[in-house]
């Protein structure tokens, strides 16, 4: 079981993450910003040649938000990208790992890059983001915990976050990949 403090700090199942940001905040902030868009340049190559060989297209958007590389495959036609997705964003997820893998291949170094496609993770972030504040008012209306269905690893840190923020507690539970998360009233 891992337990998100409203701090959002997840002591279980992220101390090596949080260790490594924490080292990685303390050197020079612009150092890491370069580290970070070489990571964004990298993992663009690398789905870029994907593109092609997939004959599809697409732009490829680079940033840095929340100390992590991120990158999205944009395209003009709507539903276009669409089976880059997959159900349940399942191919995303391995396409997001690929290139997390090429971009270690590159660097030595392990990426956290966020990967997203014709924006299906800002769309599934705020439905989560409803779902937990739905959850919260019922926490905190009723007084017990409640338990929402089976996450993956995107969606429980969405759910935490939001929770966490609202001054709540909430843990993950079960095995993937049926781990859940439960929230619960502040103590």
């Amino acid at each position: 079981m891992s337990t998100h403090t409203p701090e959002g700090v997840d002591h279980v199942d992220h101390v090596d993450q949080v260790e490594q940001v924490e080292q990685a905040n303390e050197a020079d902030p612009v150092d890491r910003t370069s580290q970070l868009e070489e990571e964004g340049e990298i993992a663009a190559d690398y789905l870029e040649e994907l593109l092609d060989i997939a004959d599809l297209d697409g732009d490829i958007d680079i940033d840095v938000q929340h100390g992590r590389a991120a990158v999205e495959i944009v395209a003009d036609e709507a539903g276009s990208l669409e089976h880059l997705v997959g159900a349940d964003g399942e191919v995303l997820d391995a396409l997001q790992d690929l290139t997390r893998l090429a971009v270690q291949a590159r660097t030595g170094e392990r990426s956290r890059l966020m990967l997203d496609v014709a924006g299906y993770r800002a769309r599934r972030r705020a439905e989560l983001t409803t779902l937990a504040e739905e959850a919260i008012a019922t926490v905190r209306s009723t007084g017990t915990e409640v338990e929402l269905e089976p996450l993956n690893a995107f969606e429980r840190k969405v759910v935490h976050d939001v929770v966490a923020a609202a001054g709540l507690v909430s843990d993950s539970r079960g095995e993937e990949p049926q781990r859940y998360v439960v929230v619960q009233p502040a103590p």
